[in-house]
């Protein structure tokens, strides 16, 4: 089984109703926002999607709807981020039984693992499934560093294909490159570094502001890779104080905002997170509208199926 890499892999945010129940119809509008902009795969139930707040039934419920409505036209993986290597291989399970393409796969929660001990996470929900694996790699966050010497490790299984790319070293990139060739696929997760990240070689790109913007992230990524470096630097400098708003530690308030803005979210978020308000959300829709007041025109042909 494998899964083309290359490409936007917009990491979706959750919606939920008024009441604190799934929004499948709020959801439904933004999903199909990516897919018209080109996306190249969905991400569900990673940092964004609110997992920490989502139960086990929620989370395979997305997943089964997504499926459905994504109906084979790019891959849908599921974010496994879970405390116990039990739970993280129940979880993968579950999800290669209800037809997940792939997953995404964070370190041990809650626990600060050594290099061993999280190899062996690794391991074994790379064993107990044959679905792709995208390794999470983002010590600044989860503080667990994934060291070239455990991609070392990692390389013998052949599901373990990708790395979600988010040290915050652009030198990282070509570290794995010299390592490792094409054994690992790369894909920039860390939104303000995307460009220069991809232009070191990142295969693609799992963002976060795509869930506002889709057509303007994949006309970034495109003409990054058609070798149009002025085109897209053009629409990255434009985007790049929105971009930032993906590492702040509300980040999903944030993003949920802009996806409000641009008519294709709410903010409506799980508690414990409240929605900002204020001087912050001045400050935040200052960032968004001064975006919208100014969105550039996408060259043709740089975004869409």
């Amino acid at each position: 089984m494998s899964i083309n890499w290359n490409g936007v892999f917009p990491a979706v945010t959750t919606k939920f109703t008024d009441q604190d129940e799934l929004d499948f119809n709020m959801f439904n509008i933004n999903l199909e926002a990516q897919l018209a902009a080109g996306a190249g795969g969905i991400i569900l139930g990673g940092s964004l999607g609110e997992a920490s707040v989502l139960s086990d039934e929620e989370k395979f419920e997305l997943l089964s709807h997504t499926l459905k409505v994504v109906n084979g036209r790019v891959p849908v993986l599921l974010n496994i981020a879970e405390p116990t290597t039990k739970k993280a291989v129940a979880a993968a399970k579950k999800a290669e039984q209800l037809g997940a393409n792939g997953l995404m796969l964070l370190p041990p929660m809650r626990y600060y693992a050594d290099p061993e001990e999280t190899l062996a996470f690794f391991e074994a929900v790379a064993l107990s499934t044959p679905l792709p694996i995208m390794i999470y790699n983002n010590p600044v966050d989860y503080k667990i560093e994934v060291t070239l010497d455990m991609f070392e490790v990692l390389s013998k299984h052949a599901n373990i294909q990708a790395v979600k790319e988010s040290t915050r070293d652009i030198s990282n990139v070509t570290r794995m490159i010299n390592r490792f060739g094409d054994r690992f696929k790369i894909l920039t997760g860390v939104d303000p570094l995307a460009m220069e990240s991809l232009v070191m070689g990142a295969h693609g790109w799992v963002a976060g502001l795509v869930d506002a913007f889709p057509k303007e992230t994949v006309a970034i990524f495109r003409l990054i890779k058609q070798n149009r470096i002025p085109e897209a630097l053009t629409i990255y400098r434009w985007f790049l104080p929105v971009l930032e708003l993906d590492i702040h530690p509300k980040l999903v308030q944030y993003i949920k905002l802009a996806e409000t803005a641009t008519g294709i979210g709410t903010e409506t978020v799980r508690a414990p997170r409240l929605a900002i308000k204020g001087t912050e959300r001045e400050r935040v829709l200052k960032v968004i509208n001064d975006a919208l007041a100014n969105r550039p025109q996408l060259p043709e042909g740089s975004w869409g199926i």
